[in-house]
């Protein structure tokens, strides 16, 4: 009789991966990225164990999005109170806050429970090229497409 393995948390083997985001698009860019966070490509993986592993993306500022998403998308917020309902343009959001773009995109791909709050803390987005992560030896990661 044959069983079906299910990876154990202790037993998990993660690894660190930069992900450049120059020129990426959006959407494209969250998708692969929460999939590497799951560790979907891995050929242990148990839908409700976090086998993934760590990823930092570089450039978030560069990031790309299609058609006229720059002034027709727009990220909601609101403070509690009667009347405190803020809209901010992606447009402005990569000017001022270009790393919550992307954290926003890939959370919204994760599933929303414990386990994806989990696995959103294991997301290091930076603005620029450098990041505090070389101890960790991060390998490149090349997105498709």
């Amino acid at each position: 009789m044959r069983t079906t393995y299910m990876a154990k948390p202790l037993e998990v083997e993660r690894k660190w991966y930069v992900v450049d985001a120059e020129g990426q698009t959006l959407g494209r860019l969250a998708s692969e990225v929460a999939s590497i966070l799951r560790g979907k490509f891995k050929p242990e993986f148990t839908p409700h164990v976090d086998a993934g592993d760590f990823v930092v993306i570089i450039n978030a500022e560069k990031i790309q999005l299609s058609g006229k998403k720059m002034t027709d998308k727009f990220y909601y917020r609101h403070s509690g109170y009667p009347g405190g309902l803020k809209a901010t343009s992606a447009g402005q959001m990569i000017a001022t806050k270009p790393e919550r773009i992307i954290e926003l995109a890939v959370k919204g791909m994760l599933p929303k429970n414990r386990l994806g709050r989990k696995l959103i803390t294991k997301l290091n987005v930076y603005a620029g090229t450098e990041h505090p992560h070389q101890a960790q030896q991060p390998e490149k990661w090349e997105l498709r497409g």
